[in-house]
């Protein structure tokens, strides 16, 4: 456009000069084109035509296609050159040279030292210290604390005498301290986790151990101890406080929601007993089919709570559900052995077949198209989905005959229990038991996994009946006999008894009577051997 418009503004320059050449034209020019207008540059108009020149050069085409044409030719020209740009810049391998090693002196040393940060049980003599000046006047001896209170906890697998030691009593004042206390209660009897006041007095003399002022711990739920110097500090005595205790069950009982245990944990019933309720439950009923939102859950377990607010969950005692026009379910804990009985059976104790795992069936028992073989065949067991490593328990008591690898089975344990009966849990990720070893229901025999012919984490189950194999979903059996005699009866008026428990009664409010306040006073040991003997 610059150029075709320059072009004819010489020529009408031309022809206003009468085409005369030489300086005048040249004069002429340089007079007219100053006052021509000059095209406007247009950056977007630049970048336009050049982009449109650089998609009509076509360097990078489709080198499937016009094999051996020019256009093919430019395209494998292309591709060499970013070929060759890529190897130039292709890093080096050769071996990096390494710094010469430095010579650490110990002003080094120190340096490095006073830049590092050491945790307390290692001293902590790192970082920077100001030094003394002039004005600093050193110290014969530095000052004690008068006393030192501290809390020091009983470990598992430690013993009281070396607990008090580590504390910093002395070995008279722990000797005539455990004496004490043995006195009241067994030192075995000492729960691990106990935490103990201990309050050391002065030294004597320097290089002595502290003097021990005064101990105080909770002995038991319902006794604390307490353990001080008479009022001449001469020597130790022991005070004991006994703690009112409610041993009322307590007794939780709901409506089913969305949520067995979650409608039981809204009832206000600590964790532990709706999980031994769950656990105890899931043995004689399943508890994904045959329990449903509107049933109602009774369970109680054994409580204890202290007048100074303390609270004390025990084992389960009865669990029952209300479930309608179905049979309830009325189970009581009986015997030495602390087994479960049906009332519902008139004291008949019930084993069924426990869960393996808690997750859900995802195959039964019978023909199937195998998963990775792709042909129909009989699926021998049951299937249960499980998450990878999750525990896998006996159904029910009995011994090991196998437990190692087993074919398409992957890692696999074989158990044998009474009535000719025999289990077999298959692609375990790891096995727990051994061959030979006797497991009990519930016990931990291996881990969910993928080993063998298998499509993911999961737990075959099988089961057998004297060689031939059943359906597990059918077995139900009773595993030991009804009671009978005076002991049935001892059992019928436990369970009428312990019905009679009110829900929430357990939970009511402590009350003590000033009498009883008084005669709950702590009372030192040194005054009980100075009371007159009746």
């Amino acid at each position: 456009m610059y150029t075709s418009h320059t072009d004819s503004n010489e020529a009408d320059l031309q022809s206003a000069t009468g085409g005369r050449n030489g300086s005048a034209a040249a004069l002429a020019h340089d007079q007219i084109l100053p006052n021509l207008p000059l095209p406007k540059f247009s950056w977007s108009a630049m970048r336009e035509r050049l982009s449109g020149r650089i998609a009509g050069l076509d360097l990078a085409p489709d080198l499937g296609s016009e094999i051996g044409s020019k256009r093919w030719f430019r395209g494998l020209g292309t591709f060499l050159g970013l070929s060759a740009a890529a190897l130039a810049f292709w890093p080096t391998f050769a071996p990096l040279e390494a710094a010469p090693p430095a010579h650490i002196d110990d002003a080094v040393r120190d340096e490095f030292r006073s830049q590092m940060i050491l945790p307390l049980g290692l001293g902590a003599d790192s970082g920077r210290h100001m030094g003394a000046t002039a004005l600093v006047a050193p110290l014969a001896a530095a000052p004690e604390r008068p006393t030192i209170e501290m809390v020091a906890t009983l470990a598992k697998g430690d013993s009281f005498e070396r607990m008090l030691r580590r504390a910093g009593v002395g070995v008279g004042d722990t000797d005539r301290v455990a004496a004490l206390v043995a006195g009241a209660i067994p030192l075995s009897d000492l729960e691990s986790g106990t935490q103990f006041d201990i309050t050391l007095g002065r030294r004597t003399a320097p290089g002595q151990p502290r003097p021990l002022q005064s101990i105080a711990f909770r002995a038991r739920f319902d006794l604390e101890l307490d353990v001080g110097r008479l009022d001449d500090g001469a020597d130790l005595s022991l005070t004991r406080k006994i703690i009112r205790v409610d041993d009322t069950p307590l007794r939780i009982r709901g409506v089913v929601g969305d949520s067995l245990y979650r409608s039981a944990r809204a009832a206000g019933a600590p964790a532990s007993a709706v999980q031994a309720y769950l656990k105890t439950l899931g043995q004689h009923v399943n508890l994904d089919r045959e329990v449903r939102s509107g049933d109602t859950f009774d369970f109680i377990v054994a409580h204890r709570r202290a007048a100074t607010g303390e609270r004390q969950a025990g084992q389960l005692l009865y669990a029952g559900l209300d479930r309608g026009e179905k049979p309830a379910v009325q189970l009581m804990r009986w015997g030495k052995d602390g087994e479960f009985y049906e009332a519902s059976g008139v004291g008949e104790q019930r084993g069924g077949l426990m869960a393996p795992v808690p997750g859900r069936m995802s195959s039964r028992f019978g023909m199937r198209r195998h998963p990775i073989l792709g042909y129909r065949r009989m699926h021998s067991g049951l299937d249960f989905k499980a998450g990878h490593g999750q525990p896998i328990v006996a159904v029910t008591d009995g011994r090991v005959l196998s437990a190692g690898r087993a074919g398409g089975c992957g890692n696999a344990v074989k158990l044998r229990h009474g009535g000719g009966i025999d289990t077999r849990y298959c692609h375990m990720s790891r096995i727990a038991v051994d061959r030979g070893q006797n497991v009990r229901r519930g016990q931990v025999i291996g881990y969910v996994g993928s080993t063998g012919l298998s499509t993911g984490p999961h737990l075959h189950y099988e089961m057998y009946r004297n060689g031939r194999a059943i359906d597990p979903a059918s077995v139900q059996y009773v595993t030991r006999a009804q009671l009978a005699g005076a002991e049935l009866q001892r059992f019928k008026d436990t369970l009428a008894k312990m019905k009679t428990v009110e829900p929430g009664a357990a939970l009511a409010e402590l009350e003590q009577t000033a009498t009883e306040v008084a005669a709950e006073a702590p009372v030192r040991e040194i005054d009980r051997l100075a009371l007159p003997k009746k």
